[in-house]
């Protein structure tokens, strides 16, 4: 295998999506949607009077 000099390390390339980026995404999805289902649970309580004393 050929041994790359500094500047051919710089230029390289690996492509547009990564594991960890795609795993960023799908938490970022789910934190979305975990926020809304609180958010409508929390609105449904307080439209049926059903709140914590």
């Amino acid at each position: 295998m050929k041994e790359l000099n500094i500047r051919e390390t710089k230029s390289m390339y690996a492509g547009g999506f990564s594991a960890t980026l795609l795993g960023y995404v799908i938490k970022g999805f789910g934190f979305f949607t975990d926020l809304g289902r609180y958010l409508g649970s929390s609105l449904r309580r307080f439209y049926d009077h059903n709140l914590c004393d």
